[in-house]
């Protein structure tokens, strides 16, 4: 879940638990609320450790390329 998933659940839990006043039969939508900002709460904090750690890993350097042409020798080409 990314970031932005996570601040999107939090703010919709947020608004299902105190904004909205609807009674479902045997569903809170408050408690729906509430679990819908656990989750994001939960997400948002992963999903910055996992970007804090991924910043401290030590980068190894780009193997070195060695590149090298062969070049024919045109003389050696009309020969055969």
């Amino acid at each position: 879940m990314t970031i932005g998933g996570s601040i999107a659940l939090i703010i919709i839990g947020a608004i299902l638990s105190y904004a909205v006043d609807y009674q479902f039969s045997g569903v809170d939508i408050r408690v729906v609320g509430i679990i819908l900002m656990l989750g994001g709460l939960l997400g948002l904090v992963i999903g910055i450790v996992r970007i804090a750690s991924a910043r401290r890993r030590p980068v190894a350097p780009p193997p070195t390329v060695r590149e090298e042409r062969y070049y024919e020798d045109p003389e050696l080409r009309r020969r055969y």
